[in-house]
């Protein structure tokens, strides 16, 4: 239990909390308390699970059917709808951002807006297609004015996204900017320390890229951008980066 109590604390610590402590084991993160929550239909609810659980699924289609009423942090009574995800089942790459929208909030979909747009286009400039890769967010539902997410929020939110990438199963994982990657990676290091090097995340190679949104605010980040795109599409073809995770 006492373990259990240092990860999360560490964890709130990514989060500007006040504490400093020792060094966990590389891994120990993952070990997050989950809360006891009742997993019952309850009555008015249409149907729909607000407790689902986390896993296992037998593919993406039932999973999304099952966990979209999601009510296990405040953020689902708040929403529009539920961003599950899209693309490809058997994408080689997926594309993780850090939360839906507003455009995606009302769609359902994620990166539909202006950045969504941006993203697409730089995809094209580099040969590729959107439809052929799978594009989700760590949460499901959108923060209030489009605040990053909170400790407990994530806590509940990132099991889905485990499971989303267990049935995908894909080579690659690349984090849409800043946030996206310090959540996932637990680290509190700027985006500049980040890109440019393969990480790993749940075993399988991490690249990191700029949010299309930071590129539409600075567009002199566009050509770093478009080399960072570039490198990933050399290292998912050539299959160079897969050896070392």
């Amino acid at each position: 239990m006492r373990d259990k109590i240092r990860d999360y604390f560490e964890y709130l610590s990514l989060f500007e909390s006040e504490l400093y402590l020792d060094k966990l084991p590389e891994g120990s993160l993952d070990k997050i308390p989950q809360p006891e929550l009742d997993t019952s239909v309850s009555p008015g609810s249409g149907g729909l699970n607000p407790y689902p659980s986390h896993a296992p699924y037998d593919s993406l289609e039932v999973m999304e059917s099952q966990v979209k009423g999601c009510l296990r942090c405040p953020l689902g009574s708040q929403r529009n709808k539920f961003v599950f995800g899209t693309g490809s089942s058997r994408a080689r790459v997926v594309f993780i951002g850090e939360a839906p929208g507003a455009r995606e909030d009302l769609k359902g979909e994620p990166f539909v807006g202006r950045a969504g747009e941006l993203l697409n286009q730089m995809l094209q400039q580099i040969g590729w297609q959107r439809s052929d890769f799978y594009i989700c967010n760590i949460l499901k539902c959108r923060p209030p004015n489009n605040r990053d997410p909170q400790p407990d929020e994530i806590s509940q939110c990132e099991p889905f996204l485990h499971e989303q990438l267990r049935l995908l199963d894909p080579l690659w994982l690349v984090a849409l900017g800043r946030v996206s990657a310090q959540v996932l990676l637990r680290t509190k290091a700027p985006l500049r320390a980040l890109r440019g090097r393969v990480h790993n995340y749940r075993d399988k190679p991490f690249w990191i890229i700029y949010h299309p949104a930071a590129l539409l605010r600075n567009q002199n980040l566009m050509s770093e951008a478009h080399q960072d795109l570039l490198t990933l599409k050399r290292m998912v073809e050539s299959g160079e980066g897969l050896s070392g995770v």
